[in-house]
């Protein structure tokens, strides 16, 4: 089980998927855009939480359609205008209210701290743990996104970060779930996930998240599990009366 998918997520690492499979959102503009700036990405990072994963990476594509700019200077300085067009219908974020302070946060603190560039959080041959922090620091960016994000960064836009062995697997509904009914963990808490993803894959743990987290969106599911359909059907125990519960269920992150 754990070998089927450690080998599943090299696979993954082989391609540079991002999160999604092979591209952020099924918008090619909104994708470009996140490939082309360091800042547009971590402003998307913002946007994954409580709605579907393609969505959110839309998030600041569509923000930039609405605003005509990503400046981080004017994001940071008109906060209510961000603030109106998010709310604008149909809403960009159904975090109406926190996710533009976060965006006009975000701007600010990009440009006081890292020279209005999200690329200097990140520089190449920095530590893992080191982005990780300096990424949760952020409002709205929490140890999980934090943790996404910087399997993103490696994995899909090749920075090369040390201390891989550092990473771990976000704690998210679709991970936590398949971590339980795989039988890799018997107790649905951060800890233990992120032990049993350490004892799967000591040199590098992040390498289960976007596996995980596929499998658990595809195949996985809350009701209905498809298991016969699923990567790990032949090895999994199909633990399926697993359920995780409280926090995150409705609204975890990269739904």
């Amino acid at each position: 089980m754990i070998e089927e998918l450690v080998a599943y997520g090299r696979e993954l690492e082989a391609e540079g998927a991002a999160q999604t499979g092979g591209a952020f959102t099924a918008s090619v503009a909104a994708n470009e855009l996140l490939e082309s700036s360091a800042n547009a990405y971590l402003l998307g990072v913002l946007f994954t939480q409580g709605i579907p994963a393609e969505r959110a990476w839309a998030g600041p594509y569509l923000l930039r359609q609405r605003l005509g700019t990503l400046s981080l200077d004017w994001l940071a300085e008109n906060p209510e205008v961000v603030r109106a067009a998010v709310q604008q219908p149909p809403m960009i974020h159904r975090f109406k209210e926190t996710l533009p302070r976060w965006i006009s946060a975000a701007a600010r603190r990009l440009l006081d701290e890292y020279g209005g560039d999200a690329a200097n959080v990140w520089p190449a041959g920095d530590s893992v743990i080191d982005v990780t922090e300096r990424l949760s620091a952020f409002d709205g960016i929490g140890r999980k996104k934090a943790v996404m994000a910087v399997e993103i960064l490696t994995r899909h836009f090749g920075v090369d970060l040390t201390g891989r062995e550092c990473g771990q697997v976000a704690y998210d509904v679709q991970v936590r779930r398949v971590f339980l009914r795989s039988g890799l963990v018997d107790v649905d808490s951060r800890e233990a996930i992120e032990a049993a993803a350490a004892a799967a894959c000591p040199e590098a743990p992040g390498t289960l998240d976007l596996p995980a987290w596929l499998i658990g969106r595809a195949t996985c599911r809350p009701k209905r599990p498809l298991c016969d359909e699923c990567r790990l059907g032949a090895v999994c125990p199909r633990l399926v009366g697993r359920n995780v519960e409280g926090v995150g269920v409705r609204r975890g992150a990269r739904t």
